[in-house]
C-alpha cells in the first residue's frame, strides 16, 4: 500500500478557507434547511471538511460527501473479472437524482490524476464510462437541465500537480498548482465575494450583447479551422451567475471565464482542431481533428488517445453532435497564466471550446418551461455524456452569422471584436 505524504503545509489556509466560503457563498449560495451531495477524490479532505463548515454556517441541513480513491480505481482495472466494466453504481446515483428531486444541492471537487488510466485497456475505460454514464443519467439531468444549484470547485491532488509541474518535487508542485487554482477561482484577493460580482457582471454584459444579436450561427476559423456552427433555434446566452429551476443563483464552474450556448444538433457544418489537450476520465487525447456534416462528426482523429475519442463518440446518437459553444478570449487570466491544468474546468477557461452530447435546457428562451421534445425540435441535443475540448487561440477569429447572411465580427485573434 502506498502512504500519501501531507502536502497540507504547502496549501495556504487562508485562500482554501476563502476558496471553501466561496463555494457555498458564490457557488452553490445555499439556502437555510437545503442539503448538500458532495463528491471528492480523498486528498482534497481538508476543502471538504472547510465547505462542510461554511455550508452549515449557511444552514445546510444535512451535508453529504462521497470519496473517490484512486489506488482502488486502478485496482479495479488491474484485478476485476471482465463483466465488472459492464457495470455501475446504479442505486448510488438513482439516491443522488432522488437527493436532488427533493431539493438537495450539489457540489464537486475535481482534482483526479488526469493520466490515472493512460496504461490501462482503453476499451475497458470506455465500457466503464459508457456503464457509467448510463447509470449517472438520472442525476446528470437534474444538473444539465439546471434544476438545481450546483457548483464545482478544485483542490490541488498531489498526483494531479505531478501532471501539471513534472519538472519540480511533489511539494513544489502541490504548492504552485495550489496558487494556480486560487488565482484562477478569484480568492487571492482582499474580498474574494466582491471580485466574484464584478466578475459576473462583465460576463452579463458579454451575454447581454450576444443574446441582442440573435445569430444564426458562428463560423471560426484558424490554423485546421473552418468551422460553421448553427446555433439553436430560440437560443440563449449565459455567463458567470445563472438561476436554477429552484430560484437559486449560482456560479455552477469555479472558475469560469465563458459566455455559452446551445448550438443546433444538426446544422454544424466543416472541420475544426483542437488548441489544448482534452483528458477524459483518465486518458488524455491530444491534437483531435473532426469533420462535421449535417450536425454529426463523420470523421475524427487525435495523435494521442484516439482510440478512447471514436469509442466516447460511440457512446449514443448525440454524442458525435454539439450540445454547446461557449466564447473565451485569448487573454483570460487562466489563458495568462500559461499553465496547461490537463483539467477540463481550468483549460476551457483558457479558450473557446464546443461540448460533444447533452445541451443546457437553460440555454433557451423561456427553456425551464420547454418540454424535452420541444428542446428537440429547437435543435437541442440529447446525449448521456457532456465532454468540452478547447478550440480557440490568439490565432482563430470568429464571426457571427445574421440570419440574413450578414456577418459581424465576435472574436479577432482570439479577442472580443
Amino acid at each position: 500500500m502506498t502512504i500519501v505524504p501531507n502536502f497540507q503545509t504547502v496549501v495556504d489556509p487562508q485562500k482554501l478557507e476563502k476558496l471553501a466560503e466561496v463555494a457555498v457563498k458564490v457557488g452553490l449560495r445555499l439556502e437555510k434547511g437545503q442539503d448538500l451531495v458532495i463528491t471528492a477524490p480523498l486528498p482534497a479532505l481538508p476543502l471538504v471538511r472547510l465547505i462542510t463548515k461554511h455550508a452549515y454556517k449557511a444552514g445546510a441541513g444535512l451535508v453529504t460527501t462521497f470519496y473517490s480513491d484512486e489506488e482502488t480505481t486502478l485496482a479495479r482495472y488491474e484485478h476485476a473479472p471482465d463483466a465488472s466494466f459492464d457495470k455501475a453504481s446504479d442505486w448510488l446515483y438513482e439516491g443522488m437524482a432522488r437527493a436532488y428531486a427533493n431539493g438537495a444541492a450539489r457540489l464537486a471537487i475535481s482534482g483526479d490524476n488526469p493520466m490515472l488510466l493512460a496504461a490501462q485497456d482503453p476499451a475497458k475505460v470506455a465500457r466503464a464510462n459508457k456503464a457509467n454514464s448510463m447509470a449517472y443519467k438520472p442525476a446528470l439531468e437534474k444538473i444539465a437541465n439546471f434544476d438545481i444549484n450546483w457548483n464545482i470547485v478544485s483542490y490541488p491532488n498531489p498526483s494531479w500537480a505531478r501532471q501539471v509541474f513534472p519538472d519540480v518535487p511533489d511539494d513544489v508542485a502541490v504548492g504552485k498548482l495550489a496558487e494556480a487554482i486560487f488565482a484562477a477561482s478569484r480568492v487571492d484577493v482582499a474580498d474574494p465575494i466582491a471580485a466574484w460580482a464584478e466578475h459576473n457582471a462583465n460576463l452579463k454584459k458579454r451575454s447581454t450583447w450576444l443574446n441582442g444579436e440573435r445569430f444564426a450561427a458562428l463560423h471560426f476559423t484558424g490554423p485546421g479551422t473552418d468551422l460553421t456552427v448553427g446555433l439553436a433555434d430560440g437560443h440563449e446566452w449565459h455567463g458567470g451567475a445563472s438561476t436554477a429551476k429552484n430560484g437559486i443563483t449560482c456560479n455552477p464552474n469555479i472558475p469560469t471565464e465563458e459566455v455559452f450556448t446551445t448550438p443546433h444538433a444538426l446544422k454544424v457544418e466543416g472541420h475544426v482542431s483542437s488548441t489544448k489537450p482534452l483528458s477524459h476520465q483518465g486518458t488524455l487525447i491530444d491534437n483531435i481533428q473532426v469533420k462535421f456534416e449535417a450536425g454529426r462528426i463523420v470523421e475524427a482523429k487525435a495523435s494521442k488517445g484516439e482510440e478512447v475519442l471514436n469509442k466516447v463518440l460511440d457512446t449514443d446518437d448525440g454524442a458525435r453532435r454539439l450540445g454547446e459553444v461557449a466564447l473565451v478570449p485569448h487573454s483570460s487570466p487562466i489563458s495568462k497564466s500559461g499553465v496547461l491544468f490537463y483539467n477540463t474546468l481550468f483549460d476551457e477557461n483558457a479558450s473557446c471550446h464546443i461540448a460533444l452530447g447533452q445541451c443546457y435546457s437553460k440555454c433557451f428562451l423561456d427553456g425551464a418551461s420547454l418540454s424535452q421534445e420541444q428542446i428537440k425540435a429547437q435543435g437541442g441535443n440529447s446525449s448521456l455524456i457532456h465532454i468540452d475540448w478547447m478550440i480557440g487561440s490568439n490565432q482563430v477569429d470568429i464571426d457571427g452569422i445574421r440570419a440574413d447572411g450578414a456577418r459581424v465580427a465576435v472574436m479577432r485573434k482570439g479577442e472580443w471584436a
